[in-house]
């Protein structure tokens, strides 16, 4: 699996993701910030990324339109970096050995508890 980490993330989320031992940039690594979504979906696409986003309501819409995608991660909700990256460090916990193709994985708080739900994202679903 490799990621891209949407601008709305902090940077510090693509370590974490080569700590794990994955391959992973941030979108201003590639001078894309600011770019339209569906011009950030044209890149994760061609390269096949797992895109990781708190923009859940226009992605969910866009990874919907792809007949076959490598998977959506949404961390909610707009947090502080320290924040995102427990979430995150969870989120690659949990699908460390379960690639994310063709879903949604989101990962929130309730209250005290880390909360991570894979739901199917298909073409057509949204």
């Amino acid at each position: 699996m490799k990621f891209l980490v949407d601008e709305c993330l902090h940077t510090s989320l693509v370590e974490l993701a080569h700590v794990a031992g994955y391959e992973a940039y941030h979108v201003a690594h590639y001078g894309l910030q600011g770019a339209k979504d569906h011009e950030l979906m044209q890149h994760i696409r061609k390269q096949e990324f797992v895109f990781v986003t708190n923009n859940a309501a226009d992605f969910k819409k866009l990874f919907a339109r792809e007949r076959l995608h490598s998977g959506l991660v949404i961390i909610v909700p707009n947090a502080s970096p320290e924040l995102q990256q427990i979430l995150f460090k969870a989120i690659l916990d949990e699908i460390e050995n379960n690639e994310p193709i063709n879903a949604v994985v989101e990962v929130r708080l309730q209250g005290t508890y880390i909360v991570i739900e894979t739901l199917g994202l298909f073409k057509g679903s949204e």
